[in-house]
């Protein structure tokens, strides 16, 4: 266990909060009230081929910047992309209308449900009282995120919150990890960064020579043959603790 450091900074999607980890359970949820409308379409073929159109999208780097900034829209593009190639492949599937409604009704079910990982408030007081600066930040729209930051009571548990959407830069950028230590007055030596995504929050601030923690929320580990390797891996932020 590292001696604590200066400074850390945040990640919020899977990393404070409980966001897109449990989307396969909200799909089933979702589509289990469509049987008859997807008949003979299964709700579990529905489902694989809204994960693959899911993963397609967000796997490409320009294609992620582009539709994180519109969250809504992109679970529309999703779920029609999804019964499209199941069309192609022979299968009957509703209209566009239908699609549509179903992604609205995610989107609705999967922002009721974003919660934060158990002991992520007693976890941030506690480094505070141990004076550590911490910094947020996020990818995505402005006011979505900062909407999260007010629900969860994030603001004054961190010395800077920097959301993407409002500053016009995000991970993994460069400029986005030197802002925010810029900002809390600490060099990369001097700083954690801890997050789940194995790009942004591990390879890119490595780079920098920012300790990189990677949160494993889920406890799904690193994929086979990751090239990239965290400086240490949490399954519970309280594991940042001494």
């Amino acid at each position: 266990m590292p001696q604590l450091p200066r400074a850390i900074l945040f990640d919020l999607d899977d990393t404070i909060l409980v966001a897109f980890g449990p989307a396969e359970s909200q799909w089933q949820r979702v589509l289990g009230a469509y049987v008859d409308h997807l008949a003979p379409l299964t709700p579990a073929a529905a489902i694989a081929a809204i994960m693959d159109s899911s993963r397609d999208l967000w796997a490409d780097p320009a294609r992620h910047k582009h539709w994180r900034h519109r969250i809504g829209e992109a679970r529309r593009r999703i779920v029609g992309d999804a019964f499209q190639a199941l069309a192609a492949g022979g299968h009957a599937v509703p209209p566009r209308t239908l699609s549509d409604e179903i992604a609205d009704r995610f989107n609705a079910l999967h922002d009721a449900e974003l919660q934060c990982f158990p002991g992520a408030h007693d976890t941030l007081d506690k480094l505070k009282e141990l004076g550590v600066r911490l910094a947020l930040i996020t990818n995505g729209a402005g006011a979505p995120q900062r909407a999260k930051v007010v629900r969860f009571a994030l603001e004054h548990r961190f010395d800077h919150i920097q959301i993407e959407g409002e500053h016009g830069f995000g991970k993994p950028e460069e400029r986005a990890y030197t802002h925010a230590m810029a900002a809390l007055g600490v060099s990369a030596r001097d700083t954690w960064m801890v997050g789940d995504n194995l790009e942004w929050e591990v390879a890119a601030p490595q780079r920098l020579g920012i300790h990189a923690i990677w949160h494993d929320g889920y406890g799904m580990g690193l994929p086979p043959d990751c090239p990239v390797r965290p400086d240490r891996i949490i399954r519970r932020l309280s594991e940042l603790l001494p």
